[in-house]
């Protein structure tokens, strides 16, 4: 159980992480996934006396690692409505707000929230585990040009229509419930030297759907500018292109399609300052520290005063 304990916890670039925020000591700052705790027990350990962070965590699993300190508050709810708690706790502004967007260890290494084809489970996939659609439901439900496009959007697999037919197909005559039922009828679609990171892919692109998770983080970042006090800095470790090219657009140029406006006299008009104009990516000893660190990118702003 304790080994199981430090494996959710280790942080992924916590020190790079925790440079990009600049924790100011009296500050209040927001860690909205909060997991095992690791990035927020050491901007706890920055913090001053009048200091304050909220951590937020829509897993209700998150709350066994709450931090005994009245400096901090765990909000159980998804940071899509961030704007929403903070007002509900009294905070109208913050000096800085972190996302580790990846999945921990906890989660893939939990048979029964399957979120990973190495073991056999229900096909469950949700954050929110009282959330009502698993990923069995939507792999039941969605029509075949529905799960095509999950798999082509999300997963960015090239043969996504010849999956989402065989999925069809073989739910006529059973439910796939089960990920070894998934498994049994994707596998002849993948050769061998490609296998796992294909269903990789697949089940990427199914958690995404399932947790809605790009409409979150657009959600996320629009509240978040608006919540930060000027000069305050907002921290994001993205896992894959999608949510790593959102990121990063919204950083540039404000909005989602990276589309940059200039004013009359040519000035990029962008609400943020980037805190590093090159992404922050793991060198070999955060891999071998931390290998869900792997393929971490780290963007950081500030709010332009």
């Amino acid at each position: 159980m304790e080994e199981e304990k430090v494996v959710y916890h280790v942080p992924a670039l916590l020190q790079p992480c925790m440079d990009a925020l600049d924790i100011k000591p009296d500050g209040v700052y927001v860690d909205v996934t909060f997991g095992g705790g690791g990035h927020s027990r050491e901007i706890m350990r920055r913090l001053g006396k009048k200091g304050r962070l909220l951590g937020f965590d829509q897993d209700e699993d998150a709350l066994q690692n709450a931090l005994d300190d009245s400096r901090f508050t765990f909000v159980r709810g998804n940071f899509c409505y961030l704007s929403n708690f903070l007002k509900y706790y009294g905070v109208e502004q913050v000096d800085g707000i972190l996302a580790d967007l990846g999945v921990s260890f906890h989660h893939f290494d939990d048979p029964e929230r399957g979120f990973s084809f190495r073991f056999d489970g229900k096909l469950d996939m949700r954050m929110n585990q009282k959330a009502s659609i698993t990923a069995a439901d939507l792999i039941e439900n969605y029509s075949e040009e529905q799960l095509s496009d999950v798999f082509y959007l999300y997963g960015e697999l090239s043969n996504a229509r010849k999956l989402a037919a065989a999925i069809v197909k073989a739910r006529s005559s059973k439910r796939i419930e089960r990920i070894s039922d998934l498994l049994a009828v994707l596998d002849p679609f993948f050769s061998k030297d490609k296998q796992k990171k294909d269903m990789a892919k697949v089940f990427q692109a199914i958690r995404i759907e399932v947790n809605h998770e790009m409409d979150v983080l657009k959600r996320f970042l629009t509240q978040a500018q608006a919540v930060l006090k000027p000069g305050g800095r907002i921290v994001i470790l993205t896992y894959h292109s999608l949510e790593d090219r959102l990121v990063k657009n919204f950083f540039r140029a404000g909005n989602f399609e990276g589309r940059v406006e200039q004013d009359f006299f040519g000035n990029r008009l962008t609400p943020f300052r980037l805190v590093n104009n090159k992404v922050i990516v793991p060198d070999d000893e955060e891999i071998a520290r931390n290998p869900r660190s792997r393929s971490a990118k780290l963007r950081a702003a500030e709010l332009i005063k």
